[in-house]
């Protein structure tokens, strides 16, 4: 059986862990050469070591970006074409929870450093990845990381939310433009995924807990959306764009009877939450 990505190439934003880093270890062997973009260089550098040595040193590259910087988006969108002479698929992944606390508390400073990083980094991602794709003239995929709190809401963090509905909105109204270009926009929903975002350095205490938060019993992995990623960056998907792809062990269907919740780690607190970006977080106590 071929290699499903062979002879593309990809940017995965993100890719230095979680869903980002799993997105890249499947595309690389799946055949294609991949550009691992990541504010947190250290994390990218340990992704690219694995990927070397698994084999894939010479079709794997590293860049440092923040994808709230247009300069830092074109130029590892440009590394992926002078690196490996074309650009196929771009997945827009990279984020954070952000800005977290009461509405009442958060500042106006953590709800835009939020959304220029959940939305912003997805607009600058797909307008320039359009441009290269359009100038070759040969389509390409768009993947945008969404959730399926971008569908349900619910109590989550308010910047995050916001933002993933309207990732899901640039999603659809993109691919309607892209279309006539054979351009592909596609949206992921990940439900509750057992990455370093999430468990907070506690893996499987966490996984218990997720274990329990929707319908199948067993809690999502960085494979899960990667594989997601795989079949919407593949020729497989060539008739499917303008979709929120659900991937949430039917978590958005309804919880299983024995629900537990996860324990919020800030509640009674404000501040911003920057994951595993290599930024710190910086939360208080509410006053």
């Amino acid at each position: 059986m071929s290699a499903q990505l062979a002879g593309m190439v990809a940017v995965v934003t993100g890719g230095g862990s979680g869903v980002g880093r799993s997105t890249v270890h499947r595309f690389l062997a799946e055949g294609a050469r991949v550009v691992v973009a990541d504010l947190n260089e250290a994390s990218g550098k340990q992704v690219v070591a694995e990927a070397t040595d698994a084999g894939h040193g010479d079709v794997v590259q590293l860049v440092r970006a923040d994808v709230s910087r247009e300069d830092d988006v074109v130029a590892m969108l440009e590394l992926a074409v002078s690196s490996f002479g074309r650009l196929d698929v771009v997945f827009n992944n990279a984020g954070f929870a952000g800005a977290v606390g009461p509405i009442t508390h958060i500042s106006l400073e953590d709800w835009n450093e939020t959304i220029d990083v959940l939305l912003g980094g997805v607009f600058l991602g797909t307008k320039h990845a359009a441009r290269i794709m359009r100038a070759a003239g040969s389509g390409g995929s768009i993947i945008n990381t969404a959730s399926v709190a971008g569908i349900s809401g619910g109590k989550g963090p308010q910047a995050y939310t916001a933002a993933k509905h309207a990732v899901i909105g640039l999603t659809r109204a993109t691919a309607l433009e892209l279309a006539p270009d054979l351009i592909r926009v596609n949206a992921i929903c990940p439900g509750a995924i057992n990455t370093p975002l999430l468990d907070q350095g506690y893996p499987e205490e966490a996984g218990k807990i997720l274990d329990v938060m929707q319908p199948w019993p067993q809690h999502g992995r960085g494979d899960d959306i990667a594989a997601a990623a795989l079949y919407l960056a593949s020729g497989e998907s060539r008739f499917v764009t303008g979709q929120a792809l659900v991937v949430d062990g039917g978590l958005t269907v309804g919880k299983r009877a024995q629900d537990a919740a996860a324990s919020n780690r800030y509640a009674g607190m404000a501040g911003i939450t920057r994951g595993n970006t290599g930024q710190q977080t910086e939360v208080h106590p509410i006053d």
